[in-house]
């Protein structure tokens, strides 16, 4: 079956959901979503949303973007960044205004926390920016915006999983999508398409990622040509629950909660005097694990499965329960450890891909060379970049909202003057050879399950925290092994309806070219940046490194290219917190 649309977003996310709402006042539009809009994991961001509103302290987009920048150790594009903290204010206010239920001071504004890396007067110390709904931010995003996508009639098409796009040279006319409810695949017309697919933290073992975090946009896209930027930065995030991942926000140190070791020692005054536990992320992962690695983790064994403690006892039950419930909810439920009588074990969780579809400042897919006509791409599957080595904390919710909006603008510019598209014998033809994929895949095989685990224990084992020459080579051979015996792979369950089998094993594929990308590039770049952390090249190169790296997979190698960066604004520096 055939539909046709002006504007299709794939991904109900915030990124999604914001340019949906944008593009559907100039045309027809749809959201293509393998799950239900209200699942999608914008949800489960849960400390704020950076903005310098200044309601709390003083503060400047000028700061934030500074922040930005430094934070992503100066592999962050700095127009971009700038963008991306002036528009922040005014996308709160609007969030707001389309009836987001912010958490409020005693007068009545938007309240604001401290969050890890923002600082004031460029660096002097730490200020309160972050807007926030308690700790169900991204829930609250969610909800807002998908409401206002139905009020604006946005067509929803839930449980459709893109497998592949329809390409007229460098112009996209057209998607190929298995619905899940009825395992029939269908071909779907669009002016312009936006991929807003999420990341793709399932490739490792320990991750605070849904289990529908696949990277799906980037496979398919980098298997059409579009090569891949800077995938070898994954920021691991520094307190998920240990050994399950769940994440404990950052908002629970920014609401004053301290890290410990298992002498009692405040052991982030050795690696951020000034910030302390509200250094960058990378940072205070990276302390995490050198501690764990001095025998200082709460089992003193020095294994990489050790943990550190969390303590928010200190704030008193009453700021507990209003300011971080869920959190408190999770403890308690998966732990039995209530947080305000006691620490929580936490240790590193793969949190966050920083690379991605390489876009301009209005969601263009865009190699720098190529602009792939009525191609965009928002949130963390895109790469900006406003990220570059390092996310700072509530910065993901804020590129949702800020190049979800200008990915949609594009858009609804895009589709009024842009010609209908047909599909044509490429789109056919393409339907026929998934048609046979999946057939073959229901005549059986090796389960999935194994090269799932063994993609998910090489990549955390050996790109992850701390990465060496010996682990990641060894990362790229154990995934080009598995990529090699995919083949191998079928189906066991022969349901026509809601077969999640055939699902898992396309996301399956789609997971460990990302991991091909990732362990690859990781390899390639030989020196320290952000959450890149090179044990045999412990320096920052600018001289060799300052650059974006571009990765396409080419006769199942990934082959490497490169991109400047924007450093029009700040001349790069050592990162001092």
């Amino acid at each position: 079956m055939q539909f046709d649309y002006d504007a299709v977003i794939v991904g109900a996310g915030g990124a999604g959901l914001y340019a949906a709402l944008e593009a559907s006042g100039s045309g027809k539009t749809a959201v293509i979503t393998k799950l239900y809009p209200q699942r999608s994991h914008t949800g489960a961001a849960q400390g704020g949303i950076g903005a310098a509103l200044g309601n709390v302290e003083e503060d400047s987009p000028e700061w934030h973007a500074f922040d930005t920048v430094k934070g992503g150790d100066y592999l962050v594009d700095q127009g971009a960044a700038i963008i991306l903290a002036e528009e922040a204010v005014r996308a709160v206010y609007d969030l707001e205004n389309r009836g987001l239920p912010f958490s409020r001071t005693p007068e009545g504004k938007i309240d604001q926390r401290r969050f890890g890396g923002h600082t004031r007067e460029f660096g002097t110390g730490p200020v309160k920016r972050s807007c926030y709904a308690a700790d169900r931010t991204g829930h609250m995003i969610l909800q807002t915006l998908y409401q206002q996508c139905i009020k604006n009639d946005v067509v929803f098409h839930d449980e459709w999983h893109v497998v592949d796009v329809v390409m007229d040279g460098s112009r996209i006319t057209g998607l190929i999508v298995f619905e899940l409810r009825t395992g029939e695949l269908h071909m779907v017309g669009a002016k312009a398409v936006l991929f807003a697919t999420g990341g793709f933290g399932r490739m490792f073992k320990v991750t605070s990622n849904a289990m529908a975090n696949t990277g799906d946009g980037p496979a398919v896209l980098s298997r059409t040509g579009v090569p891949l930027m800077d995938m070898e930065f994954f920021q691991f995030h520094p307190t998920g629950i240990k050994k399950m991942g769940i994440l404990i926000t950052e908002g629970v140190r920014g609401e004053g909660g301290i890290l410990y070791n298992r002498h009692g020692e405040r052991f982030m005054e050795k690696y951020a005097p000034t910030l302390l536990d509200l250094a960058p992320r990378d940072m205070v992962s990276r302390a995490i694990m050198t501690e764990i690695a001095l025998g200082n983790g709460m089992q003193g064994d020095k294994k990489i499965d050790d943990w550190v403690h969390l303590d928010a006892s200190h704030l008193g039950r009453d700021t507990v329960e209003a300011k971080i419930p869920d959190i408190a909810d999770f403890c308690r439920t998966y732990l039995g450890v209530d947080p305000a009588v006691e620490p929580m074990p936490v240790q590193p969780t793969a949190h966050y891909a920083m690379g991605g579809i390489p876009t301009d400042v209005d969601g263009r897919v865009t190699d720098g060379r190529t602009v792939w006509d009525g191609l965009y791409a928002a949130g963390e599957c895109a790469c900006v970049s406003v990220h570059g080595a390092n996310r700072l904390g509530t910065n993901s919710l804020v590129e949702l909202i800020v190049y979800g909006r200008r990915s949609g603008r594009a858009m609804a510019d895009h589709i009024k003057s842009a010609q209908s598209v047909r599909i044509g014998s490429e789109g056919t033809d393409k339907l026929a050879h998934w048609s046979k994929r999946i057939t073959k895949l229901k005549e059986g095989g090796a389960h999935s399950g194994d090269t799932f685990e063994a993609m998910k224990e090489t990549m955390m084992a050996n790109v992850g925290v701390y990465r060496n020459e010996t682990n990641m080579k060894k990362a790229v051979a154990d995934i080009s092994n598995l990529r090699a015996a995919f083949g191998e792979i079928g189906v066991q369950d022969q349901d026509v309806n809601f077969n999640t089998e055939v699902l898992s094993i396309l996301e399956l594929e789609n997971l460990l070219d990302l991991s091909l990308h990732t362990a690859s590039a990781a390899l390639a770049r030989t020196e320290s940046r952000g959450a890149h952390s090179r044990e045999d090249f412990p320096e920052r190169n600018d001289e060799a490194w300052l650059k974006h790296s571009l990765s396409t997979i080419q006769d199942d190698k990934v082959v490497l290219g490169s991109k400047p960066v924007d450093v029009s604004r700040w001349e790069p520096k050592p990162r001092v917190y």
